[in-house]
């Protein structure tokens, strides 16, 4: 009788699809186990992005799928665990050690809030349950340190490594922990592109033998050197494009995708930004720099608009104050919407291909 159980069980949830990875929710192992005794039903999911938030609305899937198959007068657990890999970027990037996967944040130009959003979204994933690290690419302009309300110089190991800034649970390296706040960074591109490699791959990200599951990479605007570094040398897993509403954000928003597709590296998505703007008297909400401009940009090139974020002094305040929106008011819409986006994200990454290159050995070829 439970072998026949098990069956139906497993038949029915064949059929349910996962909201994030919009495939099913038995794919890639997805459903671990069944275990059926006299007096309870148990299932065991696992999923490839962060769970926290997403437990209640996956248990609640599964049972409204199961609520016609006879269970007897069986309890029925819902189980979900996470486990988050790391998945496969564009070819002859080296790894980077502690590091699972990397999502880097661009724009075409700057002043759409790129830097806002990328602070958002890297709180919500750690608010979802995921490791997260901040790496902020902005050489010449770094805000995350004043975003994320951290301060100080970082802590070198004994092997010259860098430890990471610590604030809100995730772990943060800048330029900026490094110079004075108001000393311009009055470099030519080679060396720019040269504090990148060594801010991402000369800190101790697992200094604390805890792997980072997301490491955001807040890049500047445009297409220029940090980006083509990027492309060649950082095994990016999957890139999103902020961008507002206005016709001229929007052409260079395209040229950051056109350059994320001639290197191989796959958007997940379009943000549209300032999307409307409320107004903090009466509530009132206009569509100051447009509408629709994201959403016809992402079904141009057949991408998904992730989420609309509004022009808002609190999400302002939140940010300069070091307790982006995501912390201060969690319980606001805003942070809801940028939680879904995160998550979103999250749950296209994890359909990835796993990567399966650290487990090949390296060749050498010598003459002997």
């Amino acid at each position: 009788m439970s072998e026949q159980i098990i069956s139906a069980i497993t038949n029915q949830l064949h059929s349910v699809i996962d909201p994030l990875t919009q495939s099913k929710l038995t794919a890639n192992k997805g459903l671990v186990s069944v275990f059926v005794d006299e007096q309870k039903v148990t299932i065991n999911l696992s999923r490839g992005y962060p769970i926290k938030e997403s437990v209640s609305e996956l248990a609640n899937l599964v049972r409204a799928s199961l609520a016609a198959l006879d269970l007897g007068q069986r309890d029925l657990e819902v189980l979900v665990t996470q486990r988050i890999i790391s998945h496969s970027a564009q070819q002859g990037a080296q790894a980077v050690p502690g590091i699972k996967n990397i999502i880097a944040i661009a724009s075409g130009k700057g002043g759409v809030g790129k830097s806002t959003c990328s602070a958002n979204l890297a709180l919500a994933l750690s608010k979802a349950g995921a490791k997260v690290g901040m790496l902020d690419a902005d050489i010449y302009g770094p805000s995350q340190p004043r975003m994320l309300g951290i301060s100080g110089k970082p802590e070198a190991l004994e092997n010259k490594m860098l430890l990471p800034m610590v604030n809100h649970d995730i772990k943060i390296m800048s330029i900026g922990f490094l110079v004075e706040e108001d000393t311009p960074m009055i470099w030519r591109g080679p060396m720019v592109t040269q504090a990148l490699e060594q801010m991402l791959r000369g800190t101790a990200w697992s200094y604390d033998d805890q792997e980072i599951d997301y490491l955001v990479i807040d890049l500047p605007p445009g297409t220029g050197d940090i980006q083509l570094t990027l492309s060649q040398k950082v095994p990016v897993a999957g890139a999103v494009i902020v961008t507002t509403p206005q016709d001229i954000a929007l052409l260079d928003a395209r040229k950051a995708y056109k350059m994320f597709e001639k290197v191989d590296v796959p958007v997940y998505g379009v943000i549209e930004n300032m999307s409307t703007h409320i107004c903090s008297e009466c509530g009132h909400e206009e569509a100051i720099f447009g509408s629709q401009g994201a959403q016809k940009m992402a079904e141009d090139y057949g991408l998904e608009l992730l989420g609309q974020i509004p022009l808002e002094m609190a999400i302002r305040q939140q940010a300069d104050s070091g307790e982006p929106t995501v912390i201060a008011a969690p319980q606001t819409e805003t942070a809801k919407r940028y939680l879904s986006i995160a998550l979103k994200i999250a749950g296209k990454l994890s359909a990835k291909k796993k990567d399966f290159s650290a487990s090949f050995p390296n060749i050498v070829v010598e003459n002997s």
